[in-house]
């Protein structure tokens, strides 16, 4: 049996236009995704439900005013609809973010990579993991300012088959973009702040795009990170132990790709250098065989989770902080 959340998301992706929290309710109740024993008011339940995908900034899920003038509230829909929905009826909605407040926990800077590659996953980012110690030399320490944590690729969706081939044929490095990430648990101070921002800048320098990701960040950095992106062009993103509520603070700065590099990255290590082969595969593959490629880079990259249980659940087991949603 799904939860409440779960079934919500399961509705908004079968209903695909926007819809109010009556209608998700009758779906969820049509197609059996949620036995509502308890809960008096259901529809109340799932409209808080779906105010908090807002003020959480969950990015699966948006909404936008009802159309109807003389209705108030508003319509729900799933991010991943976006292209097929007809927004010019709607009136887009701005939502204000909200900060939860982060309690003292323990766990592993590698148990955020799980994560990390959850919410890339939902911006159709390929990730895969990098280990330092599984690299030729691993001991040598100037190695690990080479190292990412984690490396992913994204494609330029084309859906035009002429387009693709011309795009191949005239530059293939604008049809894909690899981007850097550098893994912390946390930046509480000024010099954590620093050591962890040049060990990005130095790790991504073969990449179009660097990113310094943390679970935690102090607020009273802000100015000091603020002057960092404006100098080095390192992104922030702030990581949430619910993913899909993750947030990008300052976007990375576009570079050129370094090619030596990548290179001597390739040289030595293993998974990285398969990763950038699947990458050279995808792009010069024949339309027919995309798919088997495809499936091939999707089956090698890092795992991610498939709900909201399951987020939780890994959460709870690692000790990372969760915040707990109605069920």
């Amino acid at each position: 049996m799904m939860t409440i959340k779960e079934a919500i998301l399961k509705s908004l992706e079968e209903l695909v236009q926007p819809a109010n929290n009556n209608a998700i309710f009758r779906h969820i109740t049509e197609k059996g995704y949620y036995t509502f024993h308890k809960a008096k008011t259901p529809e109340a339940t799932i409209s808080a439900l779906l105010g908090d995908f807002i003020r959480n900034n969950d990015s699966r899920v948006k909404r936008i005013k009802n159309p109807n003038k003389n209705s108030r509230g508003y319509q729900y829909y799933l991010s991943q609809n976006e292209d097929k929905i007809n927004f010019e009826a709607y009136e887009r909605d701005e939502t204000d973010t909200y900060e939860p407040v982060r309690l003292q926990h323990h766990y592993h800077e590698r148990d955020l990579h799980k994560l990390l590659s959850s919410y890339l996953k939902n911006r159709n980012i390929y990730a895969k993991t990098i280990l330092h110690e599984e690299s030729k030399n691993s001991r040598d320490d100037h190695q690990k300012w080479i190292h990412p944590d984690m490396i992913g690729v994204e494609f330029i969706k084309l859906t035009s088959k002429v387009n693709k081939a011309f795009m191949k044929v005239l530059n293939k490095a604008d049809t894909f973009k690899l981007t850097s990430y550098e893994i912390k648990r946390e930046i509480k101070s000024d010099s954590e702040l620093k050591k962890s921002y040049f060990q990005a800048v130095s790790n991504s320098s073969w990449a179009n795009y660097g990113y310094l990701v943390a679970l935690e960040i102090n607020d009273n950095l802000k100015e000091e990170i603020e002057r960092l992106h404006q100098s080095f062009g390192i992104g922030i993103i702030e990581l949430k132990s619910n993913p899909y509520e993750s947030k990008i603070l300052y976007p990375a700065k576009l570079r050129e790709l370094d090619f030596k590099t990548i290179d001597k990255l390739c040289r030595v290590n293993e998974k990285y250098e398969k990763f950038i082969e699947l990458i050279e595969r995808i792009l010069v593959i024949d339309e027919r065989n995309y798919p088997s490629i495809e499936n091939e880079l999707h089956d090698f990259c890092d795992s991610y989770f498939v709900n909201d249980s399951e987020i939780e659940a890994y959460c709870k087991e690692k000790g990372i902080p969760f915040d707990s949603d109605l069920s």
